[in-house]
């Protein structure tokens, strides 16, 4: 195991919650978004985005190989952010018959974006951002004072 390896962990951790964040963002900002895309000649709301991550190694087994060939020592590579989905759950339908997109019976098709679960969304990815930048000081922390034994 590398003495930085838990640098690059943390790193990683980061940049996959920054993305997820921006994405969090771009939701709430769209979220009286009703003509987001063309589909068909007719316009569609706005459609709530999703993150995925994975690891950064894959299996089991791949973990297992490095860790007794001493290439890893068993610590994490890491996660990544794999895909962005859209969110499958319906448009929500608001009644409103002076809306410019609402259909013939008044009913407006508006995104699928709750503010509220953004908001949850939001805070959960602030708080791993947080804990990941706490065990990155940790880690410097942990270096330092290996280097200060040498002295």
């Amino acid at each position: 195991m590398r003495l930085t390896n838990g640098f690059d962990i943390s790193s990683s951790a980061l940049t996959a919650q920054r993305f997820r964040m921006d994405v969090i963002s771009s939701n709430i900002a769209n979220a009286d978004s009703t003509r987001a895309r063309m589909v068909n000649g007719k316009w569609v709301p706005y459609q709530r985005k999703l993150v995925s991550f994975e690891p950064k190694q894959q299996n089991f087994a791949e973990s297992l190989a490095n860790a007794m060939s001493g290439k890893n020592a068993g610590a994490g590579d890491g996660v990544r952010v794999t895909q962005v989905i859209d969110d499958p759950s319906p448009f929500r339908q608001h009644y409103d018959p002076t809306h410019p997109d609402a259909d013939e019976n008044g009913m407006v098709l508006l995104p699928n974006v709750d503010i509220l679960k953004e908001m949850v969304d939001m805070i959960s990815a602030t708080r791993s951002y947080e804990a990941n930048v706490t065990a990155l000081n940790a880690s410097k922390a942990l270096i330092g004072k290996a280097l200060e034994i040498g002295k």
